[in-house]
Formats: structure tokens, C-alpha cells, sequence
């Protein structure tokens, strides 16, 4: 594990085990037993492991004492509304750009009703950190407004920050609780409407709500506005959390202690991959730990992903599937995909270290294939091991890369003989044909030469001195630009790079749940609302569904327009937007940053939209894909790039790498599959579902 010295590395520290009295209309907040406990192994994990200075750690904390209400530590150390606030403002102001910042808090979560009902409406409900004095009626929850105006004044001062909280940020339904374990948010997941101070030390509530508003619409690129969680979309940040929003945060004994398991898990993780992993790598491990353990909590990562979880590097995104569990008896492995993500069973993935390099065939640790199918998740079974590798050697950490495609994904081709021939053109067309049949067969998977009678799904043929990719039907296929001239030394690479490119595009608008008995078919709605010509990212939508019943919705470029997403299924689903856009391209469009976002039953995801078409194009079409599942799972990568364009990292300015080449071909196969007519059967069909919405996006349409 490497170990540096972090001299500019700032922490706040917040830990809360002791609450006073307190009673709130509905519920408590009870004490707890490991959130000091978990604060002072972080700031043994700063000082010892990265040498932070004592001088550059703030704690505030509340421990138990017995025989007393009240905490052990002076007043002055305790973890208030009041020395919250100052000490986050403290910092900001000590550190200096580039400088991280790393904030971390144990205690509980809580709902308050919400003290901005112009931005959240008369029963909005703000997500907060409690202090251990709430008790108090004129005590002050630290709303998620002001934590969001807090840590965007450290962005904006330019400062590395990462944020984590073992806390539950929202209530759900009681359950019960294990002898030997507790939940850190209010009991029964009450909001708290008790009357409290509103005046706020942050900033003036129009500020607190100005910054709020704006963060949505930076957060919004072209198709991109969303808030989730505790706060809109991170940006410029990292945020690990505890849970989802629906869920709970445990803390329990480990090792004979009380502590909170994202923090104990999180120790652990970064005891075993060092400090200069990547947030994502970390995250993964840390999910498979704490989801094992317990099944309601599932810990998110939002924001900057690809960042070391302590430092300000960057690493190429990594588009594999995680490994979840080992079962090291039965030799099989748990994968964080299943068959929402066109997975079947008998598919073979190869098992990777989280930190190597995947265009390192010899840093492969074992093969397995599917052999239990889920909705989201699968059980894969290790066929062989590979080197000097045990199935000890594998953990939640690993990562599974696909060695074939799907056999529904691969597409028929057929190679159409010239009409004519144009001895002007000097173009021997038999030879270019050929050039075409040679590259399909040094290209293994996912497109095929049709033999004899076999259904075509695209034709190739040669018109003057260019190439055409014609659908089924003979129709060229739009928005191909630039042409590929015959001529061209690499043309014949580059149409089957396409041909590719558009087996995977096609691919993924296909996928669906055909199983007509699944209890989740129809139990997500998807409608296209219009937006006032004159709206701004940010304000009050008003929406207006658009008319067209059964017909697709023409829009113009650069109109707003706002998708709504409603669960109508009796639990809580995960939901996930892929943008499928005319330039080929195939991008998470909702949430941004985390894999999924938690919608409970009944109620709606409100997404506003901004058309836009490639350069050159006068008319494209879009297909906003929905995915619903019931177990949290990540589409990434479904993505796919602009056509001939390579996988481009998250991170602008980032070099791109020998591994963002080879993601950059979708996962190339490596065995061609025997096949592509494979139905996506009933099989784990009760567990996701999908809908998909299409428009027209065509410049000069009238608003």
C-alpha cells in the first residue's frame, strides 16, 4: 500500500454518538455507540497512514457518558448546528487551492420539514445532519441546502474535496432491528415538523436557495439535470454515502467493536488498495462488503468517480462489471449485471485485480461463465484458474470483463454486388468487396456475413467511389458522415468498425423484457412533457404533456422539453436513463455521476431535457431508454461514443490510454458467437423492466 506524506490535506471530522434527550412529533433520535468511535479511526487512518498534521484535523464529537445525559467533551467540541457550520467555514478559509479537503460524518440523518417551501413546496422535506443537541427546539438541523452552499464554496475556492457520510439521509418503512445493531436516523423515519429557527449561518436563504438552483443547471449539459440523494448532483466533489435515500445505515460490531460499516469497510478498502485508488474502485469493494451484510443498505458514490478517493488524479473509466461476492465452496462469483444488461446465461467473462490493466491478457486470474441468471445481478461459476491464481485470490474487489458479446447482439451483413460498373471511378469494386469480407473475418463477433437465406440485417454495397451501409429494407443509413471513399487505404477497417458500432447502438434499443407475466411489466410510466419557450434550467416546472397520443413528438434544436418517470410498482426501483442520440452515441443521461437513482412507489422522477442535433444534421432522432430494477446495477457499459469516435474519459483533458482504446470498441469479443436469434427470455423477468420513449428533433419546427 503506498503511503505518503499529505501535508495539504485538511479533514473535518463530525461524530455523534450521544444525543440529548429529544422527542420529536413522530420517532427519536437515540444515541448510538460506534460514531466515535469510527471518527477516531479515520483520524488514526490521517495521521498515521498519510501523515496528515495534527494542526490540519478538526473534530467535534459527542461520546456517551455514563451516568450523564450530556457528552463527555467541552461544549465548545460539540458537534452543534452552531460549531458545524464554523468549522466547515474554518477550513474553506485555512486551505488553499488545490489543498484537499476531506470531510468526513458518523452520526444520524435526518428529515426536517422544509424551511424553503418556494423551492420545495408547503410539504417539501429537507434532507439534514443532525447535532447532538436537537432536543433543543431552538437547536438548527445543517439542511442539505446549506451543505450544498458549503461544499460548493470550497469548489469554488478551488479545493480537492471528498465527503463521506454514515449517516441515512431519508426515512422508509420500520423493520425491525437486530439485537446487535443500530440505525443512524431517526426512529421510524420521522420528519420532524417541530417549529425551529430559520434564519441560517451559512448564508441568506435566498443565497442558500440561489446556489441550489444553481447547481441544477450547471449540473445540466445537454440533456442533463437531476437531484438526488442529499444533494443536486455532485460537482468539482466526491460523495460516498452511507445508503440510498429509501434505506438504512447500520452500524454493528466488527472485531469486537461497535462501528458504522460504511466506515469500517471504507478503512478496510483503503488499508488494502492503498489511498491512490480510484473512488469507483473503492466504492465497488466497499458495496459488495456492506450489501452482503446487510441487504437494505446499499452505499452510493456520486460526483467525481474516477478521482483517487485522496488526491486529485484521475483514472480511465472503467466500463467492467463488478464483482459482488465469492462463494469460494461452490466456486462461483456474484456479478453486478445480469440480464437487464442483455447478459444470458453461458456467457464468459474473464475475472481481473480492480487495479490492472485490462489489456493485459496475463493479468487474468480466473474464467467463468453464467450459470444463474438475474434481473440485475448474476452468479457466474469459475471454469478455470488461471496462473498461480486461487479462488482465494478473488474478492469484491475483482472485476469481470466480457470475452463475447450477447449472441443477440451480433448482426447479419450482406455483401451486395455493383448494379453497374463506372470505368471512370477506377474502382474495382470486386476487390473492394473483398477488402470488406476480409476485415469482417479478422473482426470476431458482433457482425457476420450472411449465408444463403439468413435474415440481413445490413447491406454494404458501392456507390461511384463510396461505400453504403443500406438497413434491411435497402434504405442507406443516415447520419454516416464523413463517407468512406473505397480508395481510402483503411476504409474497408472503418466500415466494419461501424458495422460494429451500429450492431451495439441497435442492440441496446432492443433490449426489452419480453415476459408479458413479469409483475413489474407496465409499472413504469414514461411521458414527454413540453416546457414554456421561455423556461429556465431551474425554475418551477410547469408541465404540459404533449398531445400526440401514439405519435412521436417533433421538436425543435434547443428546446426544452422534461421527461417524467413514475413508479407504479408497490416497492422502490432504481431507475437509469440511456440517451440514444442520431450521432450513434448512447449515454447515461440520468442520473449524472451515480450509477442509478432510488424512485419509491408512487412518486415521480422529473428529468428536463435540452434537444440538440450532430453538426450537419437538419433532422435526428432520440430514444430516451428507461430502466427499472429492483436491485441497484450500472449501465455504463451500455455507452457507447459518437460514431468513430473513441470512448472519451469523463474527465476533459485526461490522455487517453491503451485501456480507453480497447473500451473504446465496446468490449471486443474475442470469440465470435455461433448466433445472434436468442430471445431475452422470462428468466429473473420479475426483476427489471424497461421503457423507452422516441422524438424528433428537426430544426424549424414551430414551438
Amino acid at each position: 500500500m503506498t503511503t505518503t506524506s499529505t501535508t495539504n490535506l485538511y479533514a473535518l471530522l463530525i461524530g455523534i454518538d450521544c444525543y440529548l434527550p429529544n422527542k420529536l412529533p413522530e420517532g427519536s433520535y437515540g444515541s448510538l455507540k460506534g460514531c466515535v468511535r469510527d471518527i477516531n479511526h479515520v483520524e488514526a487512518f490521517l495521521k498515521n497512514r498519510l501523515q496528515v498534521p495534527e494542526t490540519h484535523i478538526t473534530k467535534l464529537t459527542a461520546s456517551n457518558l455514563k451516568g450523564s445525559t450530556e457528552p463527555s467533551e467541552p461544549k465548545d467540541q460539540w458537534p452543534t448546528y452552531e460549531n458545524m457550520v464554523a468549522k466547515f467555514q474554518e477550513i474553506t478559509k485555512q486551505a488553499q487551492p488545490q489543498d484537499q479537503v476531506y470531510i468526513h460524518y458518523s452520526g444520524h440523518g435526518g428529515r426536517a420539514a422544509t424551511v424553503y417551501p418556494n423551492l420545495k413546496g408547503e410539504d417539501g422535506i429537507d434532507e439534514s445532519l443532525v447535532p447532538t443537541d436537537i432536543g433543543n427546539s431552538e437547536a438548527r438541523y445543517l439542511r442539505d441546502l446549506e451543505l450544498a452552499k458549503l461544499l460548493q464554496n470550497m469548489v469554488d475556492k478551488g479545493l480537492v474535496v471528498t465527503v463521506a457520510l454514515d449517516s441515512c439521509h431519508s426515512g422508509g418503512a420500520a423493520r425491525k432491528i437486530g439485537e446487535n445493531c443500530d440505525i443512524r436516523r431517526a426512529s421510524g423515519g420521522a420528519v420532524d415538523t417541530t417549529p425551529r429557527p430559520t434564519e441560517s449561518l451559512v448564508a441568506s436563504q435566498e443565497e442558500l436557495v440561489q446556489t441550489w438552483q444553481s447547481l441544477a443547471q450547471n449540473n445540466q449539459n445537454t440533456r442533463n439535470v437531476t437531484s438526488s440523494g442529499w444533494l443536486p448532483e455532485p460537482k468539482g466533489y466526491t460523495l460516498l454515502a452511507a445508503c440510498r435515500d429509501n434505506e438504512y445505515a447500520y452500524e454493528t460490531d466488527f472485531d469486537g467493536e461497535r462501528h458504522g460499516a460504511l466506515t469500517y469497510w471504507l478503512l478496510r478498502s483503503l488499508e488494502k488498495f492503498g489511498t491512490g485508488v480510484a473512488a469507483k474502485t473503492l466504492h465497488n469493494h466497499i458495496f459488495g462488503k456492506v450489501h452482503t451484510q446487510f441487504e437494505k443498505q446499499t452505499p452510493m458514490l456520486q460526483g467525481e468517480s474516477d478521482r483517487s478517493f485522496f488526491g486529485n488524479n484521475f483514472t480511465d473509466s472503467d466500463l467492467t462489471v463488478s464483482v459482488i461476492q465469492v462463494d469460494s465452496d461452490q466456486k462461483q462469483i456474484q456479478l453486478g449485471a445480469g440480464q437487464v444488461q442483455g447478459l444470458r446465461k453461458g456467457a464468459k467473462f474473464a475475472i481481473y485485480p480492480a487495479t490492472a490493466d485490462l489489456t493485459q491478457i496475463d493479468r487474468r486470474v480466473a474464467l467463468a461463465e453464467i450459470t444463474q441468471l438475474g434481473g440485475g445481478k448474476c452468479w457466474a461459476t469459475i471454469t478455470e484458474m488461471l496462473g498461480e491464481s486461487k479462488i482465494e485470490d478473488i474478492d469484491s474487489s475483482a472485476c469481470a470483463l466480457l470475452l463475447h458479446p450477447n449472441v443477440q447482439l451480433v448482426r447479419k451483413v450482406r455483401l451486395l454486388p455493383p448494379q453497374e460498373i463506372d470505368p471512370s471511378t477506377e474502382i474495382n469494386s470486386q476487390v473492394a468487396l473483398q477488402a470488406i469480407e476480409s476485415a469482417m473475418s479478422e473482426s470476431k463477433g458482433w457482425v457476420e456475413l450472411v449465408s444463403s437465406d439468413e435474415t440481413v440485417d445490413y447491406q454494404v454495397s458501392i456507390a461511384a467511389d463510396e461505400y453504403v451501409i443500406s438497413d434491411s429494407a435497402g434504405e442507406p443509413v443516415a447520419n454516416l458522415r464523413p463517407v468512406l471513399k473505397v480508395n481510402d487505404s483503411n476504409a474497408a477497417v472503418s466500415l466494419v468498425k461501424r458495422l460494429k458500432h451500429l450492431s451495439k447502438y441497435r442492440s441496446t434499443i432492443d433490449l426489452d423484457n419480453h415476459d408479458s407475466m413479469s409483475p413489474l411489466q407496465g409499472k413504469i410510466t414514461v411521458e414527454l412533457c413540453a416546457l414554456p419557450n421561455n423556461y429556465e434550467p431551474g425554475e418551477k416546472l410547469e408541465l404540459q404533456p404533449f398531445n400526440a397520443v401514439g405519435n412521436i413528438p417533433t421538436l425543435d434544436v434547443n428546446q426544452y422539453a422534461c421527461l417524467r418517470i413514475r413508479n407504479e410498482s408497490h416497492q422502490t426501483l432504481n431507475i437509469t436513463v440511456l440517451a440514444i442520440q442520431p450521432d450513434w452515441s448512447i449515454v447515461k443521461g440520468y442520473p449524472n455521476g451515480a450509477a442509478f437513482q432510488p424512485l419509491d412507489k408512487g412518486r415521480d422522477i422529473l428529468w428536463p431535457i435540452k434537444t440538440s442535433l450532430p453538426n450537419g444534421s437538419q433532422e435526428g432522432i432520440d430514444i430516451l431508454k428507461v430502466f427499472a430494477t429492483i436491485d441497484g446495477t450500472s449501465f455504463d457499459w451500455l455507452e457507447l461514443p459518437a460514431l468513430d469516435q473513441p470512448i472519451q474519459s469523463k474527465n476533459a483533458g485526461k490522455a487517453t490510454t491503451p485501456l480507453a482504446k480497447f473500451l473504446a470498441t465496446f468490449l471486443a469479443s474475442e470469440d465470435a458467437p455461433p448466433t445472434k436469434n436468442v430471445s431475452s427470455a422470462a428468466y429473473a423477468s420479475e426483476e427489471w423492466t424497461t421503457e423507452q420513449l422516441t422524438l424528433v428533433v428537426k430544426k424549424g419546427v414551430s414551438r
